[in-house]
C-alpha cells in the first residue's frame, strides 16, 4: 500500500522559512514526477513546484526565486524549501506522486498547514 507522509508545516512569520518533506512508502512504478500543491479555503488545489523523472524542475510565478523543489530518490522523497515567506503562501500543502505511462495515477499525501502571519 502507498502512503506518502508530509512533514515540516507550521506557523512562521513573513520573512521566515520553512522546509516540507514527503516521504513515500510503498512501490511507485514508472513516476513521471513529484511535487507540492497548496489548497486555501473556497479556491482548487494549484501547483506550486515539481520535479521530473529528469529532475527538471517548475514553479508557480509567485513561488520562483523563493522556493526549491527537490528530492532524494534512494529515500523516495521529496522536499520544498520555502524561503522569504509571505501571508499568501499559506495554505494546506499536498505532496503529489504522479506515476504511469499510459494511464496516469496521482498518489497524495494528507497535507500539512502552513500558515504565514503578517
Amino acid at each position: 500500500q502507498v502512503q506518502l507522509v508530509e512533514s515540516g508545516g507550521g506557523l512562521v512569520q513573513a520573512g521566515g522559512s520553512l522546509r516540507l518533506s514527503c516521504a513515500v512508502s510503498g512501490t511507485i512504478s514508472r513516476i513521471i514526477a513529484m511535487g507540492w500543491y497548496r489548497q486555501v479555503p473556497g479556491k482548487q488545489r494549484e501547483v506550486v513546484a515539481t520535479i521530473n523523472s529528469d529532475d527538471s524542475t517548475s514553479y508557480e510565478d509567485s513561488v520562483k526565486g523563493r522556493f526549491t523543489v527537490s528530492r532524494e530518490t534512494a529515500k523516495n522523497t521529496v522536499h520544498l524549501q520555502m524561503n522569504s515567506l509571505k501571508p499568501e503562501d499559506t495554505g494546506v500543502y499536498y505532496c503529489n506522486v504522479r506515476a504511469g505511462i499510459i494511464i496516469k495515477l496521482d498518489y497524495w499525501g494528507q497535507g500539512t498547514q502552513v500558515t504565514v502571519s503578517s
